[in-house]
């Protein structure tokens, strides 16, 4: 019997869905998480799961299938030429991957989270909400911090996997919105990936239907975890 095999896991009670109206969401969780350690995150990861602080989960619901995992492989990708341009006005923003959060990123969160997203649930902005990113007890994660001249504007929190870097949560400064730093982040990831020698970088959910939550299908080719197994997107 496989390390997976043993795993338990159990099932949230339904409740409503945070992103597609009218629909309601369930979801698959290890538990508990003590029985999670990199090896086996990185084999959840490549089944569609996803991590929450130290919680491992991915959707389970009884009539849709909207969330697939998504996923770039690197070696594959090349910035289409809107993408480029994205690049291009940021090549003065300057990135430094580094593996320890800094406390300088809690002021940076407070304020995306305070211009951005006050009308969401992870107003208003708690220490505790940025530390489900930025802390894991069984995996090492890794932070790509943006700066203008020596002023943080950005941090991608990026766990660190045997086979690539997965995007956890990106936080930047409003300020800087002209530049497309979510865009960037995620180009940035792709380069970062490649340096490390590893072959994915993996998005969370994409869902074609949320415009929150549909960007990542701009990365192409990309691979989509679909009925138990990736399916490549090329156009």
């Amino acid at each position: 019997m496989s390390e997976l095999e043993q795993l338990t896991l159990g099932l949230t009670q339904s409740n409503d869905c945070s992103y597609l109206p009218g629909e309601s969401e369930r979801l698959l969780v290890v538990y508990p998480n003590e029985q999670i350690n990199s090896y086996i995150y990185q084999q959840l990861m490549e089944r569609g799961f996803r991590r929450g602080g130290n919680d491992a989960y991915r959707p389970h619901c009884e009539h849709c299938r909207a969330c697939q995992s998504i996923r770039i492989n690197v070696d594959d990708f090349t910035p289409s030429k809107s993408q480029k341009r994205v690049l291009n006005k940021a090549k003065h923003i300057t990135s430094r991957w580094v593996t320890e959060p800094s406390q300088d990123y809690f002021a940076l969160y407070s304020k995306y989270i305070s211009l951005r997203h006050s009308d969401g649930s992870m107003y208003p902005p708690q220490l505790s909400a940025l530390e489900t990113f930025t802390k894991c007890n069984w995996l090492n994660i890794g932070f790509l911090e943006s700066y203008d001249g020596d002023k943080l504007i950005g941090v991608a929190v990026t766990d660190i996997l045997g086979n690539g870097l997965s995007a956890v949560y990106t936080f930047f400064d409003p300020d800087y919105e002209a530049l497309s730093l979510g865009k960037v982040h995620i180009l940035r990831q792709i380069e970062q990936s490649r340096k490390l020698g590893l072959q994915y970088l993996y998005l969370g959910f994409q869902i074609d239907d949320c415009k929150a939550m549909n960007y990542k299908q701009q990365y192409r080719p990309n691979e989509r975890y679909i009925d138990n197994r990736w399916i490549k997107y090329k156009n």
